[in-house]
């Protein structure tokens, strides 16, 4: 049993966000550390790694200020915990929890480990229910469901921050009383003035109280971007499948928890893997995307969007890499639209929601949500085609068919993709919009519609 009134005295050595602690004794892995500094300041650490008779603790307030022989250590025998409750709507905490608004601390006795509870694959609901984001680009193309992680794939100057905001206010799920999202949203290194965005953003759409924000700025300690998503999870989870409650997770910016935890790695002396990340790289998302979903037998459910920057709009990356293959699909930015002028710059092709099928189509969206979408999809990647032949003998060359092709491509863009940042479009408006583009095109080239939704909706014969 883990002698938690022991206080050791002296550190062996200080390294970076770590230091390495002899003479310890019945300490486990990611065990809270308190630690008091040479001046009496208490601080929070996390045992990394234990070995015979020594432990390695990183430091989420790091070590500036400690020293190898004024620094005291105790050991607490949990793991890191943060308070849950109804209350703490409304509210922002830091990155490990506690209060960052000024306001008292959360009077609770319910506390929660932050690395969440093991759930019996079993016991897992399949993610259905259409989530309507008020945003075409999404709801028509790349149709987001209740328990989905769908991550939004980004780069510097690109505008996810406004979309994520505009996601969060208008989020609603449908066919079950149009139910709002309690929204919980961890930011990871993020600048003051992001943060402050948000902040300002909820509260001027009156959804502020309903939101509850983990930040960890840029000038906070790398390590805290560790714990971040994980507190901000944890809490999403009480409130999902212990009360009841439909909750969206936005995480930003996972490149930035990436960076943290090479850092930490590199410090650790650990083996890297490609482009200096720990070959657990993969793992450690995994352990964060797949927290969200649905419990069976529970009305809750965790849905997750996480927004990472690409280094150099490079897909292959390693971070967008993993990510992809651990989450549902991805909503790609594309930046030469964004330099257009279209917003939202959602490219067409790229993104991808791989159980949008599960959750429009009839008596979820509308019956002819599934051809309209796979129709639009076709024209559009036709018009990429096009497009590129016109770039090499000349858009006055092309037949008049890839005429109305090239047409039918700039008001997709103009008028489906590009909408106002405090535009919510319902999903009958969407639809309605896409067979307004369709009947740019003749008849024959909509092979995806079946004969009675085109005598419907594009000769206007009723059925």
């Amino acid at each position: 049993m883990n002698q938690t009134g022991l206080e050791y005295c002296g550190l062996r050595k200080l390294d970076g966000p770590l230091f390495v602690i002899d003479g310890v004794c019945d300490v486990g892995y990611a065990e809270i550390v308190e630690i008091t500094a040479p001046d009496g300041s208490p601080r929070i650490g996390q045992v990394l790694e234990v070995g015979r008779g020594m432990a390695v603790v990183q430091v989420f307030s790091g070590t500036t200020g400690l020293s190898t022989s004024g620094t005291r250590a105790r050991f607490l025998g949990t793991g890191l915990e943060i308070p849950v409750s109804k209350e703490m709507l409304g509210r922002v905490f830091d990155g490990l929890g506690r209060p960052k608004d000024g306001l008292p601390e959360v009077l609770t006795s319910e506390r929660r480990d932050v690395n969440g509870l093991p759930l019996n694959p079993y016991a897992r609901e399949y993610p259905r229910d259409f989530i309507q984001t008020g945003i075409s680009a999404i709801d028509l193309m790349n149709s987001i469901v209740r328990g989905q992680k769908l991550p939004i794939f980004s780069g510097n100057g690109l505008p996810h921050n406004r979309m994520a905001a505009q996601i969060a206010r208008q989020a609603r799920l449908l066919g079950k009383g149009d139910q709002p999202f309690a929204i919980v949203f961890a930011a990871m290194g993020v600048k003051y003035d992001v943060a402050r965005f948000f902040i300002d953003s909820f509260e001027r759409s009156g959804v502020s109280g309903n939101v509850t924000m983990f930040l960890s700025l840029a000038d906070d300690p790398s390590v805290e971007r560790l714990v971040t998503p994980r507190a901000a999870l944890t809490f999403a989870e009480y409130l999902a499948f212990e009360q009841g409650m439909h909750v969206l997770v936005l995480l930003t910016d996972m490149t930035n928890y990436c960076e943290a935890l090479r850092e930490i790695a590199t410090a650790r002396g650990e083996i890297p893997s490609r482009k200096g990340y720990p070959g657990y790289l993969y793992s450690d998302l995994a352990s964060i995307y797949e927290r969200a979903g649905r419990v069976a037998g529970g009305a809750g459910s965790v849905t997750q969007m996480a927004i990472l920057t690409m280094p150099s709009d490079d897909i292959s990356h390693p971070v967008p890499d993993l990510t992809g293959y651990i989450t549902e699909g991805q909503i790609v930015l594309n930046r030469e639209m964004f330099q257009r002028g279209i917003y939202p710059p959602v490219a067409g092709l790229p993104s991808l929601s791989r159980l949008m099928k599960d959750g429009i189509g009839k008596g979820l969206t509308r019956d002819d949500h599934p051809h309209v979408a796979s129709q639009l999809f076709a024209c559009y990647s036709k018009v990429k085609e096009i497009r590129a032949l016109a770039s090499v003998i000349g858009e006055e060359e092309l037949s008049p068919l890839d005429k109305l092709y090239m047409k039918f491509g700039e008001e997709f863009e103009r008028r489906l993709v590009t909408q106002g940042e405090e535009e919510n479009r319902s999903i009958e408006q969407s639809l309605d919009l896409g067979w307004e583009l369709l009947k740019i095109l003749p008849r024959a080239e909509l092979y995806r519609l079946t004969e009675e939704e085109l005598k419907e909706r594009y000769d206007g014969v009723a059925v």
